[in-house]
Formats: C-alpha cells, structure tokens, sequence
C-alpha cells in the first residue's frame, strides 16, 4: 500500500499482530511473571479482615489481604505499561480469564503489563481499600520508570467490569488523598496518561445502580451524592486522560448504558475517547471468544494506542 502514511502502516501492522497473538494458542513462551507488594507494611485501612487468600481453578481469586503487583516484563519492552486490572464485582478478582491473559497478550506485544491483585470491599474491606490499591500501583509504576525502562508519558490503565470501574475511578480521582504517603514512591503522580474501559462499571445512580460492583462497594443504604461520587462519568474533567472503551450491546451484567454515558461526559469535557460497541458479546469476554465480535476490541485497543502515539509504529511490510 504505497499511499499509507507511517501512522496507518503502524495502525495495520501492529493490527495484524495483535489479532494473531490474540488468536495464538497458547501464546509464545515468556518470561514468568514477577510480584511485588504494593505496600511495604500492611496497608492502609489495616487492621481489616482476617482471610486466607483462595485461587480457584480458574484462576478467580478470593480473600486478598496482601495487595500485589504481578509484573509481565516483555523480552524486548518498547516502554509502555499497563496496569491492568480484572473484575469480579468486587467480590472476586477475575484474574484468569481477564487481567491474566490480557498480561500475556500485551507482554507479547512488548507492553511491560503490572496485574492489580487488590482488595474486595465484598471480603469486608472498605470501599477505599481498592482505589488505595489502584493509587499506590499507578505511583509505583511511575517510581520505576527510569529501572524498568518506561516512558512517563505511556503509563495506562487497563480494567474489565469492576476492575473496569477502579480503573475509571483512578483516572478520574488520581489526586484525591486516599491514604498517608508511605515512601518516596508517593511522591509521583497515580494519574495515568490513558484508560482502557472493557464492558466497564461506570454509574452507581439509578437507572444503573443494580450492579453487583454497586452492592458490594456501597451496601444497600446510600445516599444519592455517595452514590455520585463513585460515579466514573460524574468525576470527568478536562484532565482525564483520553480513553477508550468497548462494551456489548446486550451486556445483561453492566449495560452497554455504562460506556454510552462515560463516552458521552468525555465528549462533553472534550476529552479524546474512542467507543466500540458490539452487537452481541454479553458480559466477562475477557480478550474475546473465537468466533465472538467481541474477539475484535484487543486489536482495535493496539490500533488505537498506536494513533494516539502510545505505542511505538510497528515497521510495515512491503
């Protein structure tokens, strides 16, 4: 295609590569991941519930009392990263069949991928405890960047469902105090420079506020500004970073409503963002079923951080 410009080469192969390693079973060997604690001592909110932590097999987690970061560093890192985080209404942490392979695919593609083990306000922690995890994870990643080879302005955060919801929040609310600073890590910003959203839960207000997400972070007896102030879209201004969402049209979990709404308050504030809604798909598909139309937002995401220079141009081939 002799007529493309470099960004569109860039756009069509790094597209190409990324339907092929999303469709690759199983994905090329790499490198183990490596965990780090999120806080050097307990954290905050402690003393909290007395839990022993379950992983069932499939990789859904329970009982979190130690907060982490599962690091996935790629052989060859092109400095993005991603902390990425999984749902679960917070409840659980969907870990394997969301933030897990959603790690592997970006580690594949040389994104340095951070997976978010944080805690459940549905295991009795308060509904501060995850976004100080959230905080803390974005204030770490930025802390490294110069040991971990990262460029500071393509640091981003990446969520499904409820994770989706944590994400948005973090993006929304990156200097709202959520806890005593522990070390020099606190010093950097928990803003990151762009979101992904994926089937997200963005609204704790009625119409939407039947969410398991909702239930669990606020309990049953709330009050309307509560209830708005953990509301993504009701938090957006000009400084949230530039998004991008996808959602199923037939969502019966989070309705595609959720996304519409963010898109919508990100158009308003003129905040540039990117939405895909699926006709079919339902709710959890994680990196897509084969077969699934939801199967195509990993490489429409890849497409799109290469457009908004997130992601270095892959070089085409002719």
């Amino acid at each position: 295609m002799e007529n493309e410009s470099p960004v569109d080469q860039g756009r069509r192969a790094l597209l190409g590569a990324a339907f092929a390693t999303v469709v690759a079973s199983p994905l090329a060997a790499l490198p183990a991941p490596e965990t780090v604690d999120l806080w050097p001592g307990d954290p905050p909110e402690s003393p909290g519930p007395r839990l022993t932590e379950h992983v069932n097999d499939r990789g859904t987690i329970t009982g979190v009392a130690r907060p982490r970061l599962n690091v996935f560093r790629p052989p060859q890192p092109n400095g993005t990263a991603l902390v990425v985080i999984a749902g679960g209404g917070y409840v659980r942490i969907g870990a394997g069949h969301e933030s897990t392979p959603a790690c592997q695919w970006l580690q594949s593609l040389g994104v340095t991928a951070f997976e978010l083990i944080y805690r459940l306000p549905g295991d009795g922690w308060p509904p501060r405890a995850p976004l100080q995890d959230a905080q803390r994870a974005l204030r770490l990643v930025r802390a490294g960047v110069r040991a971990d080879g990262l460029a500071p302005d393509r640091i981003g955060v990446l969520g499904f469902s409820a994770g989706g919801h944590l994400a948005g929040m973090t993006a929304v609310r990156p200097a709202t105090p959520l806890y005593k600073p522990v070390d020099t890590a606190d010093t950097a910003s928990a803003r990151p420079d762009f979101a992904a959203l994926i089937y997200p839960v963005i609204s704790m207000l009625p119409p939407l506020d039947h969410t398991r997400s909702r239930r669990e972070m606020l309990g049953s007896d709330v009050s309307e500004g509560d209830a708005a102030a953990f509301s993504v879209d009701r938090q957006v201004d000009r400084e949230t970073p530039r998004t991008f969402l996808a959602h199923a049209a037939d969502d019966p979990i989070a309705a595609v409503d959720h996304s519409l709404r963010m898109f919508d308050a990100l158009r308003r504030m003129d905040v540039p963002a990117e939405l895909h809604v699926f006709q079919s798909g339902g709710h959890g598909w994680g990196l897509g079923l084969p077969g699934a139309e939801s199967h195509a937002w990993p490489g429409l995401f890849a497409a799109w951080m290469v457009s908004n220079k997130l992601f270095p141009p892959q070089p085409s081939s002719k």
